[in-house]
């Protein structure tokens, strides 16, 4: 089974106080628990570990809050380890994260990250993803290619941010690699069939998309970008090596409609900026709007990408 290695330190040099801090503060004691049920990580990582280090602040990885009756989730990637896919939310030892696809989510200085590069043909990853999706993954080299990182809370009115830089891109011959591929944002995630992103696009666009039921419909989209997109030539318009942030505000209006919205932050210093908006009535093929609770969560296609201060909070 996969593992999430994990950093805590000793504070006041008291191993014990430490240990029961984390385990009864910070809620980690879910990071003890294994369900080997619906495995689909390959058996050669099947370890659970907790190093320490010496130093005299204690380090929390996530912060959860409710101001004024309303909950939110802070998580700020500053706990260094290492998230491992699973097949099912309840197999991952994280109590924040569920890693659906991408192999791996490598955390360390205030940052997440997927998998840079080429991964080793000698990683058991490597072998998976072959054998499982090869096309997508390009032969095993970018299981990257396609990660959904997603919560274990579930949210209905909500507002999801978090800070992107792209790091890398890969020109993959997997017929997936379009212009639609992008940063997003998930929403009312059900389950991989049924669901809404919001973000921006390698052609330079933003856009609202809802799947339903595994049919994906455009709820709105405009270009925010200048150029043009080639799947060769150009093949992304996105800004890279800097950092930009993402904003989705979900909420369902008193008709049962469900309005999305999308920010964006084109650097650490520039205000939040609304891109696009749509409103779902179900007119969209026929379909109700998605109004149950979901998951949250980020999705990233064909490249390499680092995150920080993910964010979501009810509205």
């Amino acid at each position: 089974m996969k593992t999430l290695r994990t950093t805590y330190v000793v504070v006041g040099g008291i191993f014990i106080a430490s240990f029961i801090y984390a385990v009864f503060i910070l809620n980690l004691d879910q990071f003890f628990k294994m369900n080997t049920s619906g495995e689909r990580t390959p058996a050669a990582l099947a370890s659970l570990t907790f190093p320490f280090t010496s130093s005299t602040t204690a380090i929390a990885a996530a912060t959860t809050a409710s101001v004024s009756g309303k909950k939110s989730l802070f998580y700020s990637f500053n706990v260094p380890g290492v998230l491992e896919e699973t097949s099912t939310a309840a197999a991952s030892p994280s109590p924040y994260w569920f890693l659906d696809s991408g192999a791996r989510l490598l955390i360390s200085g205030g940052t997440g990250q997927t998998i840079q590069g080429n991964l080793a043909a000698s990683d058991p990853w490597y072998r998976e993803y072959a054998h499982a999706n090869s096309v997508d993954s390009d032969d095993g080299s970018h299981p990257q290619n396609i990660f959904r990182l997603l919560t274990k809370s579930l949210w209905t009115n909500a507002r999801e941010e978090t800070w992107f830089m792209i790091t890398g891109d890969h020109l993959s011959a997997s017929p997936n690699r379009t212009l639609s591929n992008g940063l997003l944002l998930m929403s009312r995630y059900q389950d991989q069939d049924t669901l809404y992103y919001a973000g921006i696009r390698v052609d330079g666009s933003a856009v609202i998309k809802k799947k339903y039921r595994g049919t994906y419909y455009t709820l709105a989209q405009t270009p925010f970008l200048a150029g043009t997109y080639h799947p060769i030539s150009n093949p992304t318009l996105l800004p890279h090596g800097v950092w930009i942030a993402l904003r989705a505000d979900t909420s369902t209006n008193s008709n049962g409609s469900v309005l999305i919205t999308l920010y964006w932050k084109q650097n650490q210093t520039s205000p939040w900026t609304r891109l696009v908006s749509a409103t779902d009535t179900g007119a969209y093929g026929n379909t109700p709007p998605i109004t149950t609770a979901g998951v949250t969560g980020i999705r990233t296609d064909f490249m390499d990408v680092v995150f920080r201060d993910f964010l979501v909070q009810e509205l």
